[in-house]
Order: C-alpha cells, then sequence, then structure tokens
C-alpha cells in the first residue's frame, strides 16, 4: 500500500521502502520513519500536495511523491 492510498484518519505501519535515492531514504530515516512506526493521515492540501502525518508525537508534512519512498500496511 502507498501513502496516496490513505484516507483522513487511517493509521498504517510502515513496513518497509521502495527503490529511491539513498540519500533521501536516509533523512526519511532520520525523521524517525522507520519500520514498526505508526503514523496517521491528519491532513492532505487543497490540491494534494503536501500531506500531513502524525508520527512518534509530531506532525510531519512531506510531498506526497517523498511520502510514496515508504511501503505501509493498514491497520
Amino acid at each position: 500500500m502507498k501513502i496516496s492510498d490513505m484516507k483522513l484518519g487511517d493509521v498504517a505501519e510502515i513496513i518497509g521502502y521502495n527503490d529511491g535515492n539513498a540519500t533521501y531514504r536516509a533523512k526519511i530515516l532520520a525523521l524517525g520513519l522507520i519500520t514498526g512506526t505508526k503514523i496517521k493521515l491528519i491532513n492532505v492540501a487543497p490540491l494534494g500536495d503536501p500531506v500531513e502525518f502524525a508520527v512518534r508525537g509530531y506532525h510531519l508534512s512531506l510531498r506526497r511523491e517523498e511520502a510514496n519512498i515508504l511501503q505501509i500496511k493498514k491497520i
């Protein structure tokens, strides 16, 4: 499942990462988006980009394209 498949209020768990830029993947990991982390979709901008998540007690906004590096499963 991808971030683009989530609806507002959905909770998902990160299960892996899609192929992508290794440097960007390192940044994602540094933000705390590691395997096993639960994320909740809080808000989507009017044109669909960026998206806002609740992650580990803070809110994080990412471009949809950047967030789609995450492989998730809905909880």
